[in-house]
């Protein structure tokens, strides 16, 4: 069961538990807004919009988190020093 590259169970499972994460949230803010407002309709509107936004947020973190390689102080764009440019 190791065909999918030596992926973990974890790393499997990653997204998995971003989209739980936000679903809750979302749930949560759905709830509130209809219990302050009585209209199902302004709920959904925010509990959808919710969702977004915190799912787009965790996946921000989750690329941020994801140990990519440093670069020190020079831009990631940039060529490296000893490279010549490129013309």
């Amino acid at each position: 069961m190791t065909g999918s590259g030596g992926s973990t169970r974890r790393e499997r499972q990653r997204p998995v538990e971003l989209i739980a994460m936000a679903l809750i949230v979302g749930v949560f803010v759905g709830v509130v807004v209809l219990l302050g407002s009585r209209s199902p309709t302004v709920s959904v509107i925010f509990a959808g919009i919710a969702f977004i936004v915190t799912l787009l947020l965790l996946a921000m973190l989750a690329l941020i988190a994801s140990g990519s390689p440093t670069y020190g102080d020079r831009p990631v764009l940039h060529p490296p020093e000893d490279d010549p440019p490129h013309e």
